[in-house]
C-alpha cells in the first residue's frame, strides 16, 4: 500500500461545507474534475490524507461511472451518511449540469463553425493534461512500495501502450495487487510471532 507524507486529516465538514465544498469543485473542475477534487479535499479543506483520497479514488475507479462522482458518495456518506452522499453528488454535479446545458445550446447554435473544431481539439488536450499532471502529483506525493510500483506500470503499459480494455486489466491486476498487500501484511505479523 502506498504511504502518505502529508499529514493526517483532522477537519470534519459541516453538511453545508460538505455542499459547498463539492459545489466549489464542480465550479472549478469543469473539463477537469479530478484535479480540483484533490486539491479541496486533501490540500485545501484537509478532510481526507493524502493516501485516505488515493483510495477512495482507487475504488471509484473500479466501479461503474465517473469516478470522482463515486468518490463524492462514498467521501459524503463516510461524514454524514445518506445525507452526506447526496449533498456531496448534488454539490458535484449541479453546477457543471446547468453549465453544460448553456454550452449545449450555444453549441447547437455555432458549433458547424469553422473556428469552433481547434477550440473543441484545444480543450480535449488541456483536459488531458490536467488528468496526466493530477496522476503525477499524486504519485509523486506517495511513497509507492516497489510492487506498488509494478501494479502502477503495468496498469499504465496495459492501458497506454497495448491499449486493453480497464474492466480487464481490472480483473487481471487487482487481485495480483491485493495478493502482494495481503503478503505484506503478513510479513510484520509473522515476524512478530516469532
Amino acid at each position: 500500500m502506498p504511504e502518505s507524507t502529508a499529514p493526517h486529516a483532522t477537519v470534519v465538514p459541516g453538511r453545508l461545507e460538505l455542499f459547498l465544498g463539492y459545489l466549489k469543485i464542480g465550479l472549478l473542475g469543469f473539463g477537469g474534475v479530478a484535479a480540483w477534487a484533490r486539491h479541496v479535499i486533501v490540500e485545501e479543506r484537509r478532510w481526507l490524507t493524502e493516501l485516505e483520497y488515493a483510495e477512495v479514488l482507487g475504488l471509484g475507479q473500479v466501479l461503474p461511472g465517473p469516478n470522482v462522482g463515486n468518490a463524492a458518495v462514498m467521501i459524503g456518506r463516510r461524514f454524514h451518511g445518506l445525507a452526506g452522499a447526496l449533498l456531496a453528488t448534488t454539490g458535484i454535479y449541479l453546477a457543471p449540469l446547468l453549465i453544460l446545458i448553456g454550452l449545449c445550446v450555444l453549441y447547437d447554435r455555432y458549433g458547424q463553425l469553422p473556428q469552433v473544431a481547434p477550440a473543441m481539439a484545444g480543450i480535449a488536450a488541456a483536459a488531458a493534461g490536467m488528468v496526466i499532471g493530477t496522476a503525477f502529483k499524486m504519485a509523486g506525493r506517495l511513497r509507492l512500495r516497489w510492487d506498488a510500483l509494478l501494479v502502477l506500470v503495468l496498469a499504465a503499459l496495459a492501458a497506454a501502450l497495448w491499449r486493453l480494455p480497464l474492466p480487464l486489466i481490472v480483473l487481471v491486476l487487482a487481485p495480483v495487487s491485493i495478493a502482494l498487500a495481503l503478503r505484506r501484511a503478513r510479513r510484520p505479523a509473522e515476524a512478530g510471532a516469532r
